[in-house]
């Protein structure tokens, strides 16, 4: 007596079925605790904090460009080999990567005074 596929599949599928309906049933009870469970540990979950992350990590990539240029800036002022032109180039680029840096810097202080305040 053999059995054909349609019945091993059913044999095999069957008690497996029975089995997991009450681990879907529990991670139903458990999905109503919210989205806040999904989050990795140390994530804000209020607007602020994340608008926070979001502009200070925008704010460090800001400064690090800033500070490349800078470096970027003062090599150009080296190899210049005192042309005019070349010099004027560098000290233009020096003095744009200090505003950038400054900029930066103050924005980061605004940001944060200002979610400071709104945090109460």
């Amino acid at each position: 007596m053999s059995l054909s596929n349609k019945t091993k599949n059913l044999v095999i599928a069957g008690p497996s079925v029975v089995l997991l309906v009450p681990v879907a049933a529990h991670a139903a009870t458990d999905a109503s605790k919210g989205a806040g469970q999904a989050q990795p540990t140390g994530t804000p979950v209020n607007l602020q904090g994340q608008v926070k992350i979001i502009t200070n990590t925008l704010l460090l990539v800001i400064g690090i460009v800033a500070v490349i240029m800078l470096i970027i800036g003062g090599l150009r002022y080296v190899l210049s080999a005192g042309n005019e032109n070349a010099t004027k180039g560098a000290k233009d680029t020096i003095l744009y990567a200090v505003i950038g840096i400054v900029v930066a810097l103050l924005s980061f202080a605004i940001v944060n005074f200002v979610l400071t305040q709104f945090n109460g």
